[in-house]
């Protein structure tokens, strides 16, 4: 969770003005304020880019008319934010994203206008290569270079134990950021651009092991409104073969078979669900550690629905997707659930749906 002040989380749950903010920056270096009278900011894991915005404004003037506007347009970002008045004259606001302003659509006389964008990640997907490129060394050396060949200035942000790879050769037309994804996975990590605008490499939270950020509860001064949950075997393995070779490198081949093998899951592998393997392959991939973190972090995402929630509350624009939360259920059931996606309001009132990706009993 993004870091804030007690205040601000007790603040959620009590009756309280939210704070918006929507600033645009353009190319020239001016900075915009816009009223804005709605949108939202989605983001969700389970995209490649994972934050994602699209802002209602009032005021047509900000749709480029001339050279000199859409010069100044093109290429401009969004920051928004989103927090609370503590009616003392005070206030706490949360960053939401940076991004790339992606379009600007609406009456040219009478307004309103939207205007939507997407994060950073997506100027990297959108710098195909043009040449053959070689991603070599180490997992954040090589995603530095991919990020920092579209950004020269990108703030990069490592949280993991780096892992040496094999080397990976992209052909033209290959997507950058999806090299990205490809890299981060062989130390079993994942790649995003939070919502500051810096490049985080990070391995997802275990559930079990991770203390709950947020406490959404069916009580009196809580801030649930309403939950469910869900089991599907649809697209559900619970094994992951990931393998390497690179005969690039002369390095021979590696594998390693990740499975369930909790007995009390549903998808246990040994269970009555049988055996459901899927398989990943990457030259990046040079060591059975190498594959083993791979399996495992593949093997997360390939078994989370089979108990699935989503819940509304309050808004909390602190959250993160991979967050663990504490949710008490009208029925008095209590459940640890991790986000795995949200979409914030940016007008009062707004709903804010938790989609997550797993959902186990708390004891």
């Amino acid at each position: 969770m993004y870091p804030v002040s007690d205040r601000f989380l007790a603040r959620l749950a009590e009756s309280h003005t939210p704070v918006t903010q929507v600033q645009l920056y353009l190319t020239t270096g001016e900075v915009v304020d816009l009223e804005h009278t709605g949108g939202s900011v989605t983001v969700d894991r389970s995209q490649a880019i994972r934050r994602t915005c699209s802002i209602t404004v009032p005021d047509p003037t900000v749709i480029p008319r001339t050279p000199a506007d859409q010069l100044a347009t093109y290429g401009a970002t969004l920051r928004v934010a989103r927090g609370v008045e503590y009616g003392d004259g005070s206030q706490e606001l949360v960053p939401l994203g940076v991004f790339r302003l992606d379009s600007v659509d609406g009456d040219v006389t009478e307004g309103p206008v939207t205007l939507q964008g997407k994060d950073l990640s997506a100027r990297v997907a959108d710098d195909k290569f043009t040449a053959r490129y070689q991603a070599s060394g180490t997992v954040v050396s090589a995603i530095t270079g991919l990020i920092r060949r579209t950004i020269i200035g990108a703030d990069i942000q490592a949280l993991i134990d780096d892992e040496p790879i094999g080397s990976r050769w992209f052909d033209v037309e290959a997507d950058p950021w999806e090299g990205c994804r490809e890299i981060a996975a062989a130390a079993g990590a994942e790649v995003y651009c939070n919502a500051d605008g810096i490049f985080v490499i990070s391995t997802l939270p275990e559930l079990t092991e991770t203390d709950p950020v947020w406490a959404v509860e069916a009580t009196e001064g809580g801030v649930y409104i309403s939950g469910s949950r869900a089991m599907s075997s649809d697209g559900v393995y619970n094994g992951v073969l990931a393998r390497g070779e690179n005969t690039s490198d002369g390095i021979p081949p590696v594998q390693y078979l990740a499975v369930d093998d909790d007995p009390n899951s549903p998808t246990y592998w040994s269970g009555p669900y049988g055996r459901r393997p899927m398989f990943y392959s990457s030259s990046t991939l040079t060591t059975t550690n190498a594959c083993q973190k791979a399996a495992r972090l593949k093997l997360a995402e390939a078994k989370a629905p089979n108990s699935s929630g989503d819940i509304s509350s309050l808004p909390n624009p602190a959250l993160e997707p991979g967050d663990v939360i504490r949710v008490t259920h009208e029925d008095g059931t209590r459940e640890l659930h991790q986000i795995a996606s949200f979409s914030v309001p940016l007008d009062i009132g707004g709903d804010f749906p938790l989609a997550t990706i797993s959902a186990k009993e708390d004891s």
